[in-house]
């Protein structure tokens, strides 16, 4: 007999003192529970795309696509259940016990399922109170967000024959089961997208980023990290449509529902998963959701040592491409297997690191932190190349910012980072994007192409190389050229508002002044603070003949930001035809706003 190990939602359903309502009279229980079988139960379970794995007298063990599924379907039966026990005195009442769990199975050729995730739901429905739900954690995390429910923590609990303790969570029902709606606070970030995008005409897929399920803040960085790295690897696939890790992470730590999040991105479908690490061991699960419906098309846990976690990162890259029918290129397969370093603890202060650099706020702390942490990645593994990738970038960083005590000596600093990284390793799509961001500054405009073309012929869906290699044409003079890379960029990364900033400067270099303005008030629609948008916004309408309308936005700009320069702002633009910078000062003079 053949059998297939898969991750499964398990649904297990008995009813509360059969025996003693068989005894009272075995032919009105036996009728009353075919009708529930046929009129409630059946039909319950097939609306939610439930199958029945095997009955037993007083009981039914049912196999579900999602936990979210299992959940409606038990919340509606415990339901009508209400409904129909209604006005019958206790002794004729058929309540039911109910377990939910998500965990592994083995499905033989018949259809039977065996295994721990079976055993679970059993158990858990033998320690449910009658009318009620117990959910195991594992099933309870893919809801929380998903259905508004109240539930009781029972705390961990010891099973029967079930090795570990279990946490458990009782369900009360009385409501159907509804979809979350997140609060209008949660709705309103002001860099979440909202308008529904079209569908790209390849595969398209979000990464959520995975829950830290360690309890423990402090290991944020490491689940974060894992789902970043996943969007690296499935990024590098040419035949993927992969949402950028910024626009990803807008979700995170909010209600949301799977559908909803595909329909905003444009992309049909969406990882989500958990990340729990403790000590040297690591439990991860993985699901890969069809957002036109929700249903699951691959879910696996994984409990093994840290040592392992490079190949469970790749096996679930493998997975993913399988399910959405995509072929790799001898190349993607080699780039994608290739994580850089063999040494977990590199790898992890890589991570520390990363998450710093490009994450939401990036300050002196941060820079001096980052630096640390990448210098201790590289000590621990001298031949790892994005390390030096990363420290290369804290630098450029600086340089911008300041924050050291020799920020003019930070660029020549990444420029040598970031040639050894290349050196160590010349796959790594990281490292050319870096280098590229050092050519910027430095003005070399043909090694900025090379180093951005380089960058996305590792990784097509870069959207922070596909936006750098549009700048190029931006300050080469061809802004038209600019245009479908920004595009792009912001497609692949909606969140993103600096890429409508660049959109609107391509179009401001073109002369298209009405269009680049209306990008610039977009821009400052989306993110109020900017004085950068405002600048550019003010020498658009001056250009427009819209004087007084410029006056306002560089009140604007001056309340916002006093010390703004406009010429040591475009002194480091990078540039090439002096007569593109200069139409920026020509617009504020024609407003009355030069010096």
């Amino acid at each position: 007999m053949t059998e297939t190990r898969k991750l499964a939602a398990i649904l297990a359903a008995d009813v509360v003192g059969y025996s003693r309502l068989a005894g009272t009279d075995e032919d009105r229980t036996l009728a009353r529970l075919r009708a529930l079988r046929s009129d409630l139960i059946d039909p319950t379970i097939a609306v939610h795309n439930g199958r029945v794995v095997k009955r037993t007298g007083d009981g039914i063990l049912v196999e579900f696509r999602s936990v979210v599924d299992a959940v409606r379907c038990a919340i509606e039966l415990q339901n009508g259940m209400v409904e129909r026990n209604a006005g019958l005195p206790p002794e004729r009442r058929i309540e039911f016990r109910v377990g939910v769990h998500l965990g592994d199975v083995v499905e033989e050729s018949d259809g039977d399922l065996m295994g721990d995730g079976v055993n679970i739901a059993a158990r858990l429905e033998g320690v449910a109170k009658p009318g009620t739900i117990c959910l195991s954690e594992d099933a309870y995390r893919q809801v929380r967000a998903r259905l508004d429910l109240a539930v009781s923590d029972l705390g961990e609990t010891q099973l029967k024959n079930i090795a570990e303790p279990v946490r458990i969570y009782s369900l009360q029902v009385g409501l159907p089961a509804q979809a979350k709606t997140a609060t209008p606070a949660e709705r309103a970030a002001p860099d979440k997208p909202s308008a529904q995008l079209a569908l790209p005409d390849k595969p398209s897929i979000v990464v959520l980023p995975f829950d830290n399920m360690s309890r423990d803040p402090e290991q944020e960085y490491f689940s974060d990290g894992i789902s970043e790295d996943i969007i690296t690897d499935l990024s590098k696939v040419s035949a993927l449509f992969v949402i950028a890790r910024n626009s990803a992470f807008v979700y995170k730590g909010k209600a949301f529902n799977i559908p909803d999040i595909c329909r905003e991105l444009g992309v049909r479908f969406a990882l989500e998963g958990s990340v729990r690490k403790a000590g040297n061991r690591v439990r991860i699960t993985a699901q890969l959701i069809d957002g036109s419906h929700g249903g699951h098309l691959w879910a696996e846990r994984y409990d093994r040592d840290l040592t392992d976690i490079f190949a469970v990162q790749d096996d679930v890259t493998q997975h993913i491409v399988a399910a959405l029918k995509v072929t790799l290129s001898e190349a993607e397969k080699s780039v994608i297997a290739d994580s850089g370093t063999t040494n977990v603890d590199a790898h992890d202060f890589f991570l520390r690191g990363r998450e710093l650099i490009f994450g939401p706020k990036i300050d002196r702390a941060a820079f001096d932190q980052s630096t640390a942490w990448f210098r201790r990645a590289i000590e621990l593994d001298p031949n790892y190349g994005a390390p030096y990738a990363g420290l290369a970038m804290a630098y450029i960083l600086d340089f911008q910012n300041r924050w050291s005590d020799t920020p003019e000596a930070s660029l020549d600093q990444a420029a040598r980072l970031v040639g050894e990284s290349i050196a160590k390793d010349d796959k790594d799509p990281l490292a050319h994007f870096v280098a590229a961001t050092v050519a910027l500054w430095k003005k070399d405009h043909e090694r900025w192409a090379h180093e951005a073309d380089r960058a996305l012929s590792l990784n097509p869906n870069y959207a922070l190389a596909v936006n750098s290699r549009g700048l190029v044409h931006v300050y080469t003079g061809e802004p038209a050229k600019a245009i479908p890379y920004i595009e792009r960029a912001i497609r692949l990364d909606p969140a993103q508002q600096l890429y409508r900033h660049f959109l609107g400067t391509a179009y401001f270099v073109a002369g298209n002044y009405e269009t680049a303005a209306a990008m610039f008030k977009d821009r400052i629609a989306r993110t109020p603070k900017t004085d950068l948008s405002r600048a550019f916004l003010a020498s658009a309408l001056g250009h427009l003949g819209r004087l007084e309308e410029a006056r306002q936005i560089w009140r604007e700009l001056e309340e916002i930001n006093p010390r703004y320069s406009y010429v040591d702002h475009f002194g480091r633009l990078p540039f090439r035809n002096p007569a593109d910078a200069d139409k920026f000062t020509d617009g504020l003079r024609k407003a009355g706003l030069a010096e």
